[in-house]
């Protein structure tokens, strides 16, 4: 069970861990074992997920989702396969923990009245700098 928080964990069954061969340091030793770790994790048929959370999951622009839903975590950070197994849970949880509470909505505001004027007295400024070089000086 992967707690996410109090109210909400996956069961073990909704994770599919995949072990593959790692670049990166370990000498000879990287070549034999398969040390990263891919963690996948279909969001889109997870019936933990509340349907707000995954929605908002789902809505994410992440790289790591796939068209189906499947989100793909790869850990080869460290040298050996538990680390990085517990590596890349942690990273679910934090991405999940992430669209667990809703986005606050935006206020709409009226820009104030100084910051109007510094406006205008910029596009003053900028209209006089462009002024100065239509004019060409006179040889005669």
């Amino acid at each position: 069970m992967l707690t996410i928080s109090r109210t909400l964990s996956l069961p073990e069954s909704e994770l599919v861990e995949r072990f593959l061969r790692a670049d990166g340091p370990g000498g000879q030793h990287v070549n034999r074992t398969e040390s990263a770790v891919e963690l996948r994790f279909d969001v889109a048929g997870s019936p933990s997920l509340p349907d707000e959370v995954r929605a908002r999951l789902l809505a994410r622009r992440d790289r790591r989702l796939t068209a189906e839903g499947m989100l793909v975590i790869q850990a080869r950070r460290f040298r050996d396969q538990g680390r990085n197994r517990d590596d890349a849970r942690e990273r679910l949880v934090e991405i999940i923990r992430g669209v667990l509470t809703p986005p606050k909505k935006r206020v709409a505001t009226k820009p104030t009245r100084a910051s109007k004027e510094r406006r205008l007295a910029g596009k003053q400024q900028r209209g006089r700098i462009k002024q100065t070089r239509s004019h060409k000086p006179d040889f005669e």
